[in-house]
């Protein structure tokens, strides 16, 4: 199936977030295990999060150090996040994540 790199990271923006939302993988290295993207692309697809307004935000754990802690979805902006829970299949085999 051919995708479009505009299509394939919106969609890839809209997963990881979705990741970090449903706390299934809301940190670099749980992201990498999740979908098997390179930790480089995981900062970057984190960063980008913003282009699309939403407000992604890291929390350092208390007293941890190396910026030890989990990202947070504090706002969505206009994405509905219940289109990406209905349409999670579809996103996943587009991307070719497991």
């Amino acid at each position: 199936m051919d995708v479009s790199k505009t299509k394939s990271s919106f969609y890839r923006r809209l997963y990881v977030a979705y990741l970090i939302d449903s706390q299934l993988a809301s940190s670099v290295p749980a992201l990498t295990e999740a979908t098997g993207m390179p930790r480089r692309t995981a900062q970057d697809t984190i960063a980008a999060l913003a282009d699309l307004d939403i407000a992604c935000e890291f929390e350092q754990e208390t007293g941890a150090r190396n910026h030890a802690g989990h990202y947070r979805i504090r706002d969505w902006g206009a994405i509905d996040r219940e289109w990406i829970a209905a349409n999670l299949a579809t996103i996943k085999q587009v991307l070719g994540y497991p």
